[in-house]
């Protein structure tokens, strides 16, 4: 989502608004990732909002990279060592994450 006035786009406040009370976000890993160091506001706006809304933003998983604004060429992005070792490393952690949450959910009997 990009930076708008220093905080989150409306459309993506009231998205988030739309769920905020059926748990549908509760206890769910999930990463940010922020394209750019320049966005200073938004990126932890909405780890507030979300952690606010009792997902579980995995901070090893929520990266800043930086991309470029415009002119962005796949070849040269997946040729980028540091950039795909973060990424991988993100992914990584969410899926760690993930996969312990999993395993602690209760077991449901029949």
């Amino acid at each position: 989502s990009p930076e708008y006035a220093h905080g989150v786009p409306g459309a993506l406040k009231n998205a988030l608004d739309w769920v905020v009370g059926s748990n549908e976000l509760y206890e769910k890993p999930l990463a940010l990732l922020n394209p750019s160091p320049e966005s200073l506001f938004a990126h932890p706006q909405l780890a507030e909002i979300l952690s606010t809304m009792s997902a579980n933003v995995v901070d090893d998983a929520s990266v800043t990279v930086r991309l470029p604004r415009r002119g962005a060429n796949i070849d040269e992005l997946m040729n980028d060592a540091p950039l795909i070792a973060t990424l991988t490393h993100a992914v990584s952690s969410l899926v760690r994450a993930a996969t312990q949450t999993i395993l602690d959910a209760p077991v449901m009997s029949d």
